[in-house]
């Protein structure tokens, strides 16, 4: 039997979720009190979920067109888009895991945060399971693509080392 608190707690951190604000909060975070690595974690974060939300919430809810699950009584109003994948999942997973990859120490926090995000959106009755594993899963992958884009660029705008065979200027 669920308790009202919890269900209250589920309900809050969903709405939370919405719209990114959790996210851009914490890349508000990151980057004003993670100094270097913070920054480039939030930047890294924002641009994987940015990606994942554009993936998860444009072409591929009207490839599937799955409708939402009919679950009565629902905890929270339904958006009127299709169920599948969860926009709020792959968000989640691709701030947590972008974010992570750049500045590990935030791992901790910012992955159970996405996992509690995802669970949120079953238990409060607008997803099934199928639908926040495979937004997640699409998030993961988006943080690896803006993970390895983002390291790329940086890579090529810092002067070469000799480390690099490159070198340094007098």
């Amino acid at each position: 039997m669920p308790s009202k608190r919890g269900d209250a707690a589920l309900v809050a951190l969903t709405r939370t979720a919405n719209h990114s604000v959790l996210w851009i909060s914490a890349a508000a975070v990151l980057a004003l009190a993670g100094g270097e690595h913070g920054r480039r974690a939030a930047v890294r974060g924002l641009a994987a979920l940015g990606m994942a939300s554009a993936v998860s919430n444009g072409p591929l809810k009207f490839v599937f067109r799955h409708e939402r699950p009919t679950r009565r009584p629902l905890l929270i109003s339904a958006h009127s888009t299709y169920s599948f994948p969860s926009g709020h999942s792959a968000s989640a997973f691709a701030f947590a895991t972008a974010a992570s990859a750049e500045f590990p120490a935030v791992a901790p926090v910012l992955v159970p945060l996405a996992a509690a995000v995802a669970y949120s959106r079953v238990h409060v009755g607008v997803h099934r399971v199928k639908d926040v594993v495979a937004g997640s899963a699409i998030g993961i992958v988006c943080a690896a693509v803006a993970f390895s884009v983002l390291y790329e660029r940086r890579k090529e705008s810092r002067p070469p080392s000799p480390a690099d065979g490159g070198q340094v200027p007098a």
